[in-house]
């Protein structure tokens, strides 16, 4: 059994875990910063990197302390290595690659992605490859084919805006406030779904990806309008989000040679609870199993990036302390390049 100590600051969360190999998490800090960012109404890069380098040290002792061991203790020390917000990235990386040379263990350098796209086999060990990941979160909105450790293949991704960008900005537009996504999502509780029509981008077409820039600008139209209730804005725009992320999401189970496991949604955004159950009927009417990690492991945490060490580990995987931090790192880097200028892959 290996004990793997997890370092994640990659946007405006502070973290650092303690998991084993057989799935126990023996620590879990974490420090938000929400009320530094709420004033900008998003997080402010330069805010969240001097916050990581003021919280790292202090939760990795937490966590330590939590756990009742030691540095020398740990088998092996992961870090997030990007992407993300390059700033923080660095913090992260910087204090792993310390810690690792102190403490004479390997270092893992964990792509944040794949952190998310391997959290669901902490939360539950059924789960097999290959699956159907929907990976939706903040900056990426992407279906993959996960085939293994380090082994993922782009079906699509987003041509322009993310999901979670898309509810963040319908957040800042209706003055909800920030976190974004769940306030949007409390508002939808109390607005009609059907009140206003919002387009849904792509829908049934036979291009693979995605697209919610055109939606945040409709959202805006529709505020600027003033027919509308704020309540019902929000449920129609995350009624928009959920139908596109179906469509997409069924358009990728046609196109797979192969059978997967499972339909598996993760990333923060997969925490919304229309869009995890929409995706479960998804599955259901695929024949399917679905998974879904618990709503903490949803967004960004130390304890997905441990995990993501230890499977590493375990397939010899490690890094050299000259491996760099990336803003940007593209799980399937062979995917061909999607259209749309601002694309991420």
């Amino acid at each position: 059994m290996a004990l793997i100590l997890g370092l994640e600051s990659s946007c405006d969360e502070t973290a650092a875990s303690l998991v084993t190999s057989d799935r126990q998490i023996l620590a879990h800090q974490l420090a938000g910063q929400e009320a530094a960012h709420a004033p900008f109404g998003g997080v402010v890069p330069e805010i969240a990197a001097r916050a990581h380098v003021e919280m790292l040290a202090p939760l990795v002792a937490a966590a330590l302390a939590e756990a009742g061991v030691k540095l020398a203790d740990v088998d092996a020390i992961a870090a997030t290595a990007g992407p993300g917000l390059i700033g923080g990235v660095m913090v992260g990386l910087v204090t792993g690659k310390a810690l690792a040379m102190a403490a004479g263990k390997p270092l893992i350098a964990v792509n944040h992605l794949e952190g998310h796209a391997l959290s669901p086999r902490l939360a539950d060990p059924d789960l097999q490859f290959p699956y159907l990941l929907l990976l939706v979160s903040g900056g990426h909105c992407q279906l993959l084919s996960v085939e293994g450790v380090g082994r993922y293949r782009r079906l699509a991704t987003t041509i322009d805006d993310a999901a979670g960008e898309a509810f963040d900005k319908t957040a800042k537009l209706l003055g909800l406030g920030y976190p974004g996504g769940p306030n949007v999502e409390a508002a939808a509780r109390e607005g009609d779904p059907k009140a206003v029509p919002l387009p849904r981008p792509l829908l049934n077409s036979p291009e693979p990806h995605f697209s919610f820039a055109g939606l945040k600008s409709a959202v805006l139209r529709a505020r600027d309008s003033g027919r509308y209730r704020d309540a019902d804005i929000a449920a129609s725009f995350q009624q928009a989000v959920v139908d596109c992320l179906v469509d997409r999401t069924k358009r990728a189970l046609g196109s797979i040679a192969e059978r997967p496991s499972a339909l598996v949604v993760a990333g923060g955004v997969a925490a919304n609870t229309a869009i995890r159950n929409a995706l479960q009927g998804v599955a259901a009417a695929h024949d399917l199993p679905f998974f879904a990690p618990p709503l903490w492991l949803c967004t960004d945490n130390a304890a997905m990036i441990a995990w993501a060490g230890a499977e590493r580990l375990a397939a010899g995987l490690t890094d050299p302390l000259d491996v760099p931090a990336r803003a940007r790192w593209p799980l399937d880097p062979t995917a061909e390049k999607a259209r749309g200028a601002g694309v991420k892959a």
